[in-house]
């Protein structure tokens, strides 16, 4: 299950005013005795940033340490280092591209069809990807998480590694509720991603959508409102009508990649972007001898770059900007291919 986490702790660890460090006991062993006395913090911050009195008088009495959520961030891995810094596409792929995610997202498309439809006139978004999106982040909302999200929000800000992040996420959970979101119903992932499409509580803030006009942006149980809310948050990432994600092609043995090589340095998530070559139109690739595997190439003037994430002599891909709206989602090239290639498979 993956949410837009790394794409906002990017963004909120830079734009996030400082918080005061918790003791140095604290720190070392985090605790319920040193996480209360924390939450005072975060109560002078909420009152800070707006949210209502009795939001908070209401939540702060039912917020619990969660030495669970501890224990799976600071399982989370650093940089990967060794010969397999690279580790294959293919194992990845025969998980997250599986005939049940495939065939469960084929049932659902057809179900939701009409709405699909309206929500690709309004937001320009491919229906299939936003179908693929659902299946990738929670199995079509079959695994959502069962954490409660205020309190690993709160216990993450009071561990501190990065406690700004999650100090601003646990301030916009808060801000939900004031919005009308049952506090009960804020349960989803130890990180903090929620409902089908395993929004961030700034995400919901800022994209969730009422698509069926209830008066509720109901991500959590209403599927048109979860799937115009992904289609919106890729809208205002830049999403392009009309292009696809990417092609897969087959490379010729002899391209020249170290001319290809992109001398841009990504700003965020470089590691991700290091991967891909330069800039290039589809009519620049086709003369270079990259042939699409199978079906028509998008426009010839249309820009794409090349990532070969099984290395030279396996199967290739010419990404789009479509492809990097992906990747704002998630950051990770895995991430993006399975969702692009999810997404063919449901549309076939």
């Amino acid at each position: 299950m993956r949410s837009v986490l790394v794409k906002a702790a990017a963004a909120l660890m830079l734009a996030s005013p400082a918080m005061p460090a918790a003791s140095a006991t604290a720190q070392a062993v985090p605790n319920e005795q040193g996480f209360q006395a924390f939450l005072a913090q975060l109560r002078a911050r909420a009152f800070a940033a707006g949210v209502s009195r009795e939001t908070i008088n209401a939540v702060f009495p039912t917020l619990a340490f969660s030495a669970r959520t501890i224990q799976l961030d600071q399982a989370q891995p650093g940089v990967i280092a060794g010969s397999n810094a690279n580790p294959p596409f293919a194992p990845y792929r025969a998980q997250h591209v599986s005939a049940a995610l495939i065939n469960g997202g084929r049932g659902r498309y057809h179900a939701y069809y009409p709405q699909l439809q309206e929500i690709r006139r309004r937001y320009g978004v491919t229906p299939s990807v936003l179908v693929a999106i659902w299946g990738h982040e929670t199995s079509y909302g079959a695994v959502t998480g069962n954490f409660d999200l205020l309190s690993s929000l709160a216990t993450l800000a009071y561990e501190g590694r990065r406690r700004d992040l999650f100090a601003d996420e646990f301030v916009a959970g808060l801000k939900m509720i004031d919005r009308g979101v049952p506090r009960s119903r804020l349960r989803g992932s130890w990180a903090g991603a929620t409902g089908y499409p395993q929004f961030l509580p700034s995400v919901w803030l800022r994209s969730a959508v009422d698509f069926d006009g209830d008066g509720q942006a109901d991500i959590w149980r209403n599927v048109p409102d979860a799937l115009a809310s992904i289609a919106n948050y890729f809208a205002k990432a830049g999403w392009r009508a009309g292009v696809p994600w990417g092609v897969a092609v087959n490379v010729p043995a002899g391209l020249d990649r170290a001319s290809l090589r992109s001398r841009i340095k990504a700003a965020r998530c470089p590691k991700v972007y290091e991967r891909h070559s330069r800039w290039l139109s589809f009519a620049e690739w086709r003369r270079l001898g990259l042939v699409a595997q199978s079906g028509s190439w998008p426009r010839d003037a249309e820009m794409a770059t090349l990532i070969e994430p099984d290395g030279p002599g396996r199967t290739a891909y010419l990404t789009t900007v479509n492809y990097r709206v992906i990747l704002d989602y998630n950051c990770s090239n895995f991430y993006a291919l399975s969702v692009g290639l999810l997404a063919d498979a449901i549309a076939r």
